[in-house]
């Protein structure tokens, strides 16, 4: 082998060392009996079934999912309009400010973004009485100000670099601008708002920050109880929670993996 060769192949081993060796031994010590983090106690699985029977988590987690699928469909639909507009409507009064207005949550610190949503909501309620109070409704009121951004621009890229000769040949058979929306723009769109949807899913899931300022008691997501538990001191059943949302995440790439690779076989076979 090459000494460039022998380089290269070390550097790429180091970076996937530091990339996934935290995780493996997050991963190994979630089976760890002691209760000392730090300190191997023997193989066990008791810390799997604390997690179980710890209904703080559980409840959090469901939050989280809730709130995150709320938000990511909410996000998408909204983002998808934005996108439309931004990428179809040319231009019109008010673009510049509705381009920044767009990009804002993109480049805006979130500390930022959290207080002046949190400023918002108490202002909101002393004049019109709503929100009543502070918790699941406004995280994801707030989650999906975010994550409209982020939905917004993949929208935008994918019908920039899309070919409009589908729909301009539909229109002039006689399709109605609605139809060819439904029928050609929306199933050509698919692709992009369902990353901008996984992608919208995937930051409310992990959003701690922006919603430590709009939540209220009772109203704790699993980021939250996360960061709580850290401060206090981590215990082994933090480790058997992360080791689970690994391994989820970890099957569902492998599964979109495989749909794709199977996907290009048949392409490939069909050809």
């Amino acid at each position: 082998m090459k000494p460039r060769s022998t380089f290269l192949f070390s550097v790429l081993c180091f970076g996937y060392a530091f990339l996934y060796l935290p995780i493996a031994i997050l991963i190994i010590y979630s089976f760890n009996d002691s209760r000392l983090v730090s300190v191997w106690g023997g193989f066990s699985l008791r810390w799997y079934g604390e997690l179980l029977r710890n209904e703080q988590i559980i409840d959090a987690a469901l939050l989280s999912l809730r709130i995150a699928a709320i938000s990511a469909t909410a996000a998408t639909v909204l983002g998808t309009l934005a996108g439309i507009a931004l990428a179809r409507a040319g231009r019109f009064r008010g673009r510049v400010l509705f381009t920044g207005m767009i990009a804002a949550p993109l480049v805006m610190p979130e500390v930022i973004t959290g207080l002046s949503l949190l400023l918002l909501f108490v202002a909101m309620q002393d004049i019109v009485g709503w929100p009543g109070a502070r918790g699941a409704t406004t995280i994801t009121i707030a989650h999906i100000t975010f994550s409209v951004a982020y939905v917004a621009v993949i929208v935008q890229s994918r019908l920039a670099g899309m070919d409009q000769s589908l729909e301009e040949a539909a229109m002039d058979l006689g399709g109605r601008p609605l139809a060819v929306a439904l029928d050609i723009t929306l199933p050509l769109l698919a692709p992009a708002m369902a990353s901008g949807w996984l992608l919208s899913f995937t930051l409310s899931l992990d959003d701690l920050v922006i919603a430590s300022f709009v939540s209220g008691p009772g109203a704790s997501t699993l980021p939250m109880v996360i960061y709580s538990k850290v401060r206090l001191g981590v215990t082994p059943d933090v480790n058997a929670l992360a080791t689970l949302i690994i391994l989820t995440v970890a099957a569902g790439v492998f599964a979109a993996g495989w749909l794709s690779m199977r996907r290009d076989r048949d392409v490939q076979e069909e050809d």
